[in-house]
């Protein structure tokens, strides 16, 4: 996910803000609402299951250009079109597939990355072969993960995400460049994305 503003302000010296409910939070989840909840009780912690990778991998891509918000609205008909993010299932997707998610208004319709999502079902199950999708997103889990005090100090790209990036292309994934690889990082735990200071630091 890239770090969008919240609705609230930030925290002294861009650090974490004290919601109305007196809890100190990353400052793009300052107020109430669908991006609050994913960042209390989702963004940051660890998933298992090669379906949960391709999920949040799918998503992140689909997000590129557009809001956060906008895919977490959009999540569940998202699930329902690419069969629980059942790696097979999609991989067997074909270009009639393809053509009727381009007209389903629930996702986002864009070519390219209807285009992807198939592209990368099939670079999973392929995957399999050298481990899986899973172990092969922890294996660039950075050594000294970060710890941002404020907003200035977030990065959006870091080494082992160029690597992971590279490493996705050379075995046939799409739309997965660096900084949607650090945002996938960040969602599923690899390390803790929270800033020093927020209640969620530190709870995965």
């Amino acid at each position: 996910m890239t770090v969008e503003a919240g609705p609230a302000a930030e925290g002294p010296e861009g650090g974490p803000i004290v919601g109305e409910d007196g809890v100190a939070r990353c400052p793009w989840a300052g107020g109430p609402g669908v991006m609050r909840d994913y960042h209390d009780t989702e963004w940051g912690n660890r998933v298992s299951g090669e379906s949960a990778y391709l999920e949040r991998l799918t998503l992140e891509a689909f997000q590129s250009g557009l809001s956060w918000s906008t895919i977490l609205h959009k999540r569940e008909a998202f699930r329902e079109v690419f069969c629980g993010f059942d790696a097979e299932a999609v991989a067997a997707f074909g270009p009639d597939d393809e053509a009727r998610l381009l007209q389903d208004a629930r996702i986002v319709r864009n070519r390219a990355k209807v285009a992807a999502a198939v592209v990368n079902a099939r670079a999973t199950v392929a995957l399999r072969g050298d481990g899986g999708l899973e172990a092969f997103v922890l294996g660039f889990a950075p050594a000294q993960p970060p710890a941002p005090r404020t907003v200035s100090e977030l990065q959006t790209t870091s080494p082992e995400s160029t690597a992971l990036s590279k490493a996705l292309k050379k075995h046939g994934f799409a739309f997965v460049g660096p900084t949607t690889m650090f945002a996938l990082m960040e969602a599923i735990g690899v390390f803790d994305p929270h800033l020093v200071g927020c209640f969620r630091r530190g709870a995965n």
